[in-house]
């Protein structure tokens, strides 16, 4: 449904787009084609037919992030669905790592290369199976600049570029040494964060080599950290109770009936059926993580026209995910017996649900390691560029927990449980020997290999009268492998509460394409691609693309490009084994049947993977102008439209409740043992899996501007904006517009000055206000077209920074993000990951952050 947009921030950005500095590049002399994001055919300008925003290193050095999620979730164009190591849990299946997600149709939409080609994928995959490049991997120090293509790629570069692609560019053709140190702060916490890192290169006649070296280091924020937003008891503040039904103390099956534990606290006892527990204070809501990379990048020219090239690459990084102290609940068939000196009831009972708070809080330790080679060679034969490579990519990851760590097995519990040692009772701490004999340590481990080859030619094809149509052809193989094990423990169930993911998957790929620009004018350029690829799992897709670049008058140019696109299912959704999420809800139809009181409760689903998936479509288009009266003012508009069908998808969680859960005997749904006099009992699992299900069409318009202002004696000064229009977000036959994660507006407003040796910034980001809770009633359906919520607020984060470069050797940069320690607003949440009064994947908990960066050049 529609409501009235919050237009006074909307005026306001306008406001400053009127003022707004230049990307237009004058005219200037002939000079070396190269090739530009969104296209194979090199080329002398760097604007082509489709939008492409460009985020160079002194960008990036103005923002102020020393890590890239960080820096792209500033960026307009970026929506729902990404993810990152905020709010890090034992819930997460993909702990430690980040992603990007352009018009918010989640990161498998979005294709990410590394100097124009793909890298490897995370052997993690978030949310189960969702495939993505996991950009922690990729240091900031690194990069000389970001392209971002909001335009549908598929015809250009294959499998999951329908929403765009974010090309990550690294730095090269260095000269001399540069290092850089950087320590930051979060005021009112214990974050902090350290940087080092340190870029050399040389070159000649016969090549250039660089070399990269970079560190990264940051503390842990804690939800204790963060008042307010650390507990999952959100009442008090308007929110909603999502306190755990698997308590401490918990509740027993005493001669079949549910009963809580007699020393239960009257705060937690819930109508005397559960004995809930607050398990935000143990959320890591950013977890301590370290990086080590390194980059070497290598030419050498045996002639003017054949040269080799090498790229290497590695990257470790550690870091940790925690949850509270293990859920426990019927599915562990754990007894007390009558016998045990601490049982209240004198009689063989059955445990219900109950957590081993005396274990400690659950942790993990994640290390991930990637590697990256890339070796060919480039040359020119009479006017036509063309280049071979080899490519070989690795990305492994471990996750372990070890015995302090609060991994509980049952079987373990049980023993000491029946020998009378283990009190689970009255919310007993139990000695720290009898803690040692239920503990056991854990090993997860993933890992992803990619290797492809590939060739490719550029250049003149021919011409018609005077004009020179261009052209590019190449051919690509790809083979792709993941796997994704569980500890054993897992998968015999013996440890309880942590999600599992077990996957295993391969495949090959090969493809072919072409491409060409045709100056139909002088003022009117055509550009026509192609695109065949054959997967050995799925079959074959073809994909088109046609774009224009008409300059209608000399400070006035229109763009449009129209293409079709395709996402392969990912290996984790064609090779998932048995894994599991959980996420709350109300069990309406068991409150219904029997009179229980109803509230939403943690319930587990149980995935498996489906071999028989297609891939997706989309169709896009993009339709834009571009006014640039002088070289200092420049100013863009886009609207575009994609199309998404085949969308692979979880089967609605309500529509599965629906259809079976009123049915004691469901083998889908299915329940446990119901009490004495009901007919339905508590639900143990839901079994699920991914289809072929869904819809998706997003429509909007991207605004930018640039404006410089020369200040005579005062310096220069510079203005950008880059602000994103959501019209339309249609899922389903739902609309998204406006809902939950799902704002209207967001945009970026950057401002430099630059006088002398000396440099400020100013950066303003927005993010519109968006209705809260989807399910308004927490029974696994979304209602929020039916339903009206409340409005989570905007929010505006303002960051300022100043440089000043004391000699050609030394500059200083002193900065603050989030200047006045903005707090995320309030939100009630989905009853799935926002469980803290915030919605954790869209606003930053951190507050003000301070941080200082010394360069040093050589």
């Amino acid at each position: 449904m529609k409501r009235p947009q919050n237009w006074q921030a909307s005026a306001c950005a306008l406001a400053i787009s009127m003022a707004l500095a230049p990307t237009v590049f004058a005219a200037e002399e002939k000079v070396e084609r190269i090739e530009v994001t969104g296209s194979r055919i090199k080329r002398t300008d760097l604007e082509g037919p489709s939008p492409v925003q460009s985020i160079n290193k002194d960008d990036i050095a103005n923002m102020g992030f020393d890590n890239l999620q960080q820096l792209l979730e500033r960026m307009p164009a970026n929506g729902a669905g990404a993810f990152s190591t905020r709010g890090n849990s034992q819930d997460s299946t993909a702990n430690g790592a980040a992603s990007i997600s352009l018009r918010g149709l989640g990161p498998d939409a979005t294709l990410v290369l590394i100097n124009g080609r793909r890298a490897s994928v995370s052997s993690f995959a978030e949310g189960i199976t969702n495939s993505f490049v996991d950009i922690n991997n990729i240091p900031v120090s690194a990069i000389e600049r970001i392209d971002i293509l909001k335009d549908g790629a598929s015809a250009i570069y294959g499998s999951d570029a329908i929403a765009g692609v974010v090309n990550i560019v690294l730095k090269k053709d260095i000269e001399g040494i540069e290092v850089n140190l950087g320590y930051g702060k979060a005021s009112g916490t214990g974050y902090d964060e350290q940087t080092a890192n340190l870029v050399w290169g040389t070159k000649s006649d016969k090549g250039s080599a660089s070399i990269i070296l970079d560190y990264f280091k940051n503390d842990t924020l804690a939800a204790t950290d963060l008042g307010r937003f650390g507990t999952a008891d959100q009442s008090p503040y308007g929110g909603e109770d999502f306190r755990s039904s698997r308590g401490f103390p918990g509740y027993f099956y005493v001669d079949g009936v549910q009963t809580v534990d007699p020393s239960c606290p009257d705060a937690q006892n819930i109508d005397d059926e559960v004995c809930v527990f607050d398990y935000g204070p143990y959320n890591l809501v950013v977890p301590s993580a370290e990086r080590v990379g390194a980059i070497g990048q290598f030419e050498y020219n045996f002639t003017d026209e054949l040269t080799a090239f090498l790229e290497v690459a590695a990257q470790h990084n550690t870091s940790k995910a925690g949850g509270a102290p293990t859920p426990l609940d019927e599915g562990a068939g754990l007894t007390v017996p009558a016998s045990h000196p601490n049982n209240p009831f004198g009689k063989d009972i059955k445990i219900g649900r109950f957590r081993t708070v005396d274990a400690g809080a659950r942790r993990w330790d994640i290390e991930s390691d990637t590697t990256r080679v890339v070796a060919g060679l480039r040359g020119t034969i009479k006017d036509w560029d063309w280049e071979a490579s080899f490519q070989k990519g690795r990305s492994e990851s471990l996750q372990t927990g070890d015995r302090n760590q609060g991994w509980v097995r049952t079987d373990f519990l049980q023993a000491e449980i029946d020998a009378g040692n283990y009190n689970p009772f009255g919310g007993t701490m139990n000695s720290q020997d009898v803690i040692d004999r239920i503990t056991t340590s854990l090993v997860r481990q993933g890992v992803s290999h990619l290797t492809s080859y590939d060739a490719s030619i550029t250049g003149e094809a021919f011409t018609l009268g005077d004009r020179s149509i261009m052209m590019a052809a190449g051919a690509e193989y790809r083979e792709e492998d993941v796997s994704d094990i569980p500890d054993d423990q897992f998968q015999r169930g013996l440890i309880f509460g942590t999600e599992a993911v077990s996957a295993a998957a391969d495949r090959d790929q090969y493809a072919a394409y072409v491409e060409f620009s045709i100056p139909v004018t002088d003022d009117f350029e055509l550009q026509l691609a192609g695109r065949y690829d054959h997967y050995s799992d799925f079959g074959s897709t073809t994909n088109p693309k046609i774009a224009f670049q008409w300059g209608i008058m000399d400070e006035l140019t229109a763009r449009g490009s129209w293409s079709t696109g395709f996402r392969a299912p990912s290996l984790a959704q064609i090779g998932l084994g048995p894994s599991q999420e959980s996420s709350f809800f109300k069990d309406n139809y068991r409150c219904a049947a029997d009179g229980v009181d109803c509230e939403a409760l943690d319930y587990n689903t149980e995935f498996a993977g489906n071999s028989e998936l297609d891939a997706e479509e989309s169709e896009t288009w993009n339709v834009g102008i571009i006014w640039a009266p002088t070289h200092k003012l420049d100013m863009g508009l886009d609207i575009f439209s994609i199309t998404q069908d085949n969308k692979i998808d979880k089967q609605p969680l309500g529509a599965i409740y629906d259809a079976n859960c009123n049915d004691q005997n469901s083998t889908i749904c299915e329940r446990l043992a119901p009490q004495p006099g009901q007919t339905l009992g508590p639900i143990d699992v839901i079994h699920s899996s991914f289809i072929n299900l869904s819809s998706q069409e997003v429509q909007g318009a991207d605004i930018s501007a640039h404006y410089g202002l020369e200040l005579d004696n005062y310096g220069d000064l510079k203005f950008g904006l880059e602000w994103s229009y959501l019209y339309s977000f249609e899922k389903d036959h739902l609309d998204y517009t406006g809902e939950y994660k799902f704002p209207q507006h967001r945009w970026l407003a950057t401002t430099n000055w630059q006088m002398d040796d000396f440099s400020a910034n100013l950066n303003i980001s927005y993010i519109g206000e968006f209705e809260d809770t989807p399910d308004i009633d927490f029974d696994g359906t979304l209602d929020f077209e039916d339903n009206k919520s409340r409005m989570v607020d905007s929010q505006v984060l303002v960051d300022m920074s100043g440089s000043y470069r004391f000699s050609d050797t030394v500059k200083l940069t002193l900065g603050v993000n989030n200047v006045f320690d903005e707090e995320p607003p309030f939100a009630i949440g989905d009853g799935d990951t926002d469980l803290y009064g915030y919605v954790i994947s869209v606003h930053n908990p951190m507050g003000r952050y301070i941080y200082s960066k010394l360069t040093v050049n050589f």
